[in-house]
């Protein structure tokens, strides 16, 4: 029994610690992505590839008892999303579209982060990756996490709709230390062409690590209605709805934030007067002065806002961010204005942390 022990251990320690490496390899890329980072990049992966290639092949080798086949299977895949992820990286750089080929590389990652997650109940090295880097000497947050029951019904991730090939769903996810108190509320809008499930993952450490509910809807369409009929904003509304019927919402903090045609519609539905949300959070935001000619001088006075863009923005150029700022500030809104040096057209994961503190502030 003791040598079964020692092997599953040493199968285990040769597949998590490269596994974990690698997916935080992955999130950097995906935080440092523009067309003339891609070599750099994928050369970075390349060097991540082979000590998880080797990680998994010692974990397969081992016969796994039946009482951990989820832990196995779990680890399995999500050690083979991450090197996808990997390899696609890598081979980003030859192609005639490399940042094209990089994110669809990187979307891997959301994959191999949603088949990991269920192990972070297993394995407390993968629970404290599941938490904000800030947070993880938190020893009343950690007390929290491994007391915590992720079997109730109540908590955890919830997919309502939201397979990757359907539209207008939602996840949602609720601490699982959550005890009925009142908690801010995230809806988080995925940027054009995506998709509210893998984006789920863009905010859920920070919602578990600072006992946040998270919502990730998907648009109705491949975006948002950011021209023609609204068909979204009345669909985002009634999740809001489910969810405060279901969790108990702290009324005074429902924060709609989104990256590019996500931040976009952030102003779109979120300057509403009936718009069931209190704060916004834009990030890397297409903005024309004229969307606040639909919005009235009520809702934006004081409204407040936390913008957030790139200077090296390909897609949106800072300046757009820029002219959002003086325009809503003109206009009586709350701005906090975050011009992040090195970002591109991507999200800045480590914003997430500020902008609850604000939310909460």
């Amino acid at each position: 029994m003791s040598e079964d022990t020692d092997r599953l251990l040493e199968a285990t320690t040769a597949l998590i610690p490269p596994l974990l490496t690698a997916l935080e390899a992955l999130e950097h890329a995906s935080r440092h992505l523009h067309p003339i980072n891609i070599a750099g990049l994928a050369a970075s992966a390349a060097e991540r590839r082979q000590p998880l290639v080797d990680g998994l092949a010692a974990f397969e080798s081992v016969e796994w008892p039946e009482r951990l086949q989820r832990f196995a299977s779990y680890s399995g895949e999500a050690a083979l999303h991450a090197i996808q992820a990997l390899e696609g990286l890598t081979g980003a750089a030859g192609l005639d579209n490399p940042a094209l080929g990089a994110y669809r590389a990187l979307g891997k990652l959301s994959r191999a982060t949603e088949a990991l997650y269920p192990v972070s109940a297993m394995l407390p090295a993968v629970s404290r990756y599941f938490v904000h880097p800030d947070h993880r000497d938190d020893d009343s947050l950690a007390g929290k996490l491994a007391s915590a029951d992720p079997g109730r019904d109540e908590v955890g991730i919830v997919h309502s709709g939201n397979r990757t090939d359907q539209r207008g769903g939602f996840s949602v996810y609720v601490p699982e230390y959550y005890s009925g108190e009142p908690c801010p509320l995230i809806v988080a809008l995925h940027g054009g062409s995506g998709h509210g499930r893998p984006f789920l993952w863009t905010w859920l450490r920070d919602a578990r690590s600072r006992g946040t509910i998270l919502v990730s809807p998907s648009s109705r369409a491949a975006t948002w209605s950011l021209m023609g009929p609204d068909i979204d904003s009345p669909n985002l509304d009634a999740m809001v709805e489910q969810v405060k019927a279901n969790w108990n919402v702290d009324e005074e903090r429902v924060l709609l934030t989104g990256i590019s045609d996500g931040g976009t519609f952030c102003y779109l539905s979120g300057l509403r007067d009936d718009a069931p949300v209190t704060h916004l959070a834009p990030c890397a935001a297409s903005f024309h002065p004229m969307l606040l000619e639909a919005a009235s001088r009520s809702r934006l006075d004081g409204l407040p806002v936390y913008l957030v863009h790139g200077a090296l923005d390909w897609m949106f150029p800072v300046e757009v961010a820029q002219t959002a700022r003086d325009a809503l500030s003109a206009a009586g809104a709350e701005v906090v204005y975050r011009e992040i040096e090195d970002l591109s057209h991507a999200y800045p994961r480590e914003e997430n942390d500020r902008i609850i503190d604000w939310l909460n502030g």
